[in-house]
């Protein structure tokens, strides 16, 4: 689902000396600290009194597959609607719109905790018919703000080495609750050693059979953003520094991906990424529909959140639930056999990186 994909720029020095590096000019990739100043605006506490695009801007920051935003909403009395917008397709990495409708319903949970907060409480619920979409009704009541909401400004999906310590028991357990609170996904927390050693093989295996398909390899070249002020200008797509690695000249980054974008060092990133994590979560929808990826997206959302309020980091490691073939083995190491798993997120005590951006809310 969301956007887990890093890239690895080991050769970048290289092969900047070879295309006549050296001159790069700063200027032409736009100012990280302007680029910073944005996100901060974008990621400010809302106002005592928030009006609906307010509201909808706490939903966009919301994890989604690619960072690609693939939602519109449709705003009426005690009514927001959240529609899939299939202009902004991953059709590679996911044929059947799975990712698209889990990111729906990251977004949709953001909102109603956010809408809780500001006294307008409401239900989720999925509305199939036409092409689907994600209803929260809400009305006036008392506000109840939850650590949740504070967090959602602060989540971010980082991709980068994280120590290895363990987790409390009783922060696993705040993790576990705060995703139990969406009927129909099943969520499995691996933390033994042997268990999240075996996710990793997973995704190895998985990201080797990505990479060796060409469409899935441009399909994630047209989503990345090389300079502060490509990812500015887009508000959407995977930046860079946001996956701790070089900022470059939007001319210059294509070049190096093909350089430095290897099956090798893939391997031995992921490798690494998920040997250093505290643990690796599973979360499966009871059936395999759009409204239970949706659900799966609700409960993610919700347990990223309580690892922000936890001091913890995430990022997703996909490739087991987006190539069918590792599926089962995925789902009988998380203890659910038959099942299909939805999304696979690595989680522990790591850095943060820059926030990726966001394009404005887009209502209809």
């Amino acid at each position: 689902m969301i956007s887990r994909r890093t890239l690895f720029y080991g050769a970048g020095a290289a092969a900047v000396a070879a295309i006549g590096g050296g001159a790069i000019s700063v200027a032409s990739m736009g100012s990280l600290t302007d680029y910073q100043a944005a996100m901060a605006a974008l990621r400010a506490p809302l106002p005592e009194a928030p009006a609906v695009k307010d509201l909808l801007r706490y939903a966009t920051l919301a994890a989604n597959g690619h960072n690609t935003q693939p939602w519109k909403f449709r705003v009426s009395e005690g009514r927001i609607e959240l529609l899939p917008d299939f202009t902004r397709r991953t059709p590679v990495v996911d044929p059947d719109d799975h990712h698209l409708w889990a990111s729906l319903g990251c977004a949709a949970e953001n909102l109603s905790i956010a809408s809780a907060a500001m006294g307008k409480p409401g239900d989720i619920r999925f509305d199939p018919g036409g092409e689907g979409s994600v209803i929260f009704e809400y009305s006036t009541g008392t506000q109840a703000s939850t650590p949740l909401f504070g967090a959602i400004p602060k989540r971010q999906s980082s991709r980068a080495d994280y120590t290895g310590a363990p987790v409390p028991p009783s922060s696993l357990q705040a993790l576990a609750a705060a995703a139990a609170a969406v009927d129909g996904v099943d969520v499995a927390v691996l933390t033994e050693r042997r268990d999240i050693a075996r996710a990793r093989d997973l995704v190895i295996a998985g990201n080797t059979a990505q990479m060796n398909d060409p469409a899935f390899v441009r399909e994630l070249r047209d989503w990345l953003r090389f300079s502060p002020r490509a990812a500015l200008g887009a508000g959407d797509g995977l930046f860079s520094a946001s996956s701790g690695n070089p900022m470059l000249p939007d001319w210059l980054g294509p070049t190096l991906f093909g350089f430095a974008f290897t099956l090798a060092a893939e391997n031995a990133k992921y490798a690494r990424h998920v040997d250093t994590s505290s643990g690796v979560a599973v979360f499966c929808g009871a059936k395999n529909d759009r409204e239970h990826w949706m659900l799966a997206g609700r409960a993610c959302q919700r347990f990223q959140l309580q690892a922000t309020v936890e001091g913890l980091k995430t990022a997703f490691v996909n490739q087991p639930a987006e190539v069918p073939e590792l599926r089962a083995d995925m789902a009988a190491l998380a203890g659910l056999p038959g099942r299909r798993p939805n999304i696979v997120l690595r989680f522990g005590y790591g850095p943060e990186l820059p926030f990726s951006p966001r394009r404005a809310p887009i209502v209809i």
